[in-house]
């Protein structure tokens, strides 16, 4: 049951066995969360989620790691946390609006470029850090990475 429960939480509610490019369907199945957390309760609804995502996420990738090589493809709860992060300097601005749509897309774009590329640190926790933590932490670095040119863009460049 415990093993189960991981795969499923691990693979974003099956998610992440998406046949074609999993870390993308993840991270695309993210934004209607992100859409409710940041339309409902703002920043602190963005930081809520990304933080029990990563949370969540360590406990589940440690179990799924017992049964399987380090980071599979399928565990794609890590680009959850990382994805929701990518979120947090614009929360005011997702929240209540319905022109928003640009911003989830830019900010989408964003993630998976980072999480892609792994610029450092990101490139270290993913082939460094091998455990749970390193799954994850490689994601929250290209959500920082994603969310500081999502600041940047809607600082100087407002759609």
């Amino acid at each position: 049951m415990r093993k189960k429960l991981s795969y499923f939480l691990a693979s974003f509610l099956g998610t992440g066995f998406s046949p074609v490019a999993p870390g993308t369907a993840g991270s695309l199945a993210t934004l209607p969360l992100a859409f409710v957390l940041a339309w409902f309760y703002g920043l602190a609804g963005i930081l809520t989620g990304a933080f029990l995502a990563f949370a969540v996420g360590v406990v589940v990738t440690k179990e799924v790691l017992k049964h399987s090589q380090h980071d599979p493809s399928f565990v794609v709860i890590d680009e959850v946390a990382g994805q929701l992060l990518t979120f947090f300097p614009v929360a005011s601005f997702l929240q209540h609006n319905h022109n928003a749509w640009l911003t989830y897309l830019l900010g989408f774009g964003l993630f998976r470029l980072f999480d892609i590329t792994k610029p450092q640190p990101a490139r270290w926790a993913d082939r460094r850090v091998l455990n749970a933590w390193g799954v994850m932490l490689d994601d929250i670095f290209a959500g920082l990475y994603a969310a500081a040119f999502l600041y940047l863009q809607h600082r100087f460049l407002p759609f």
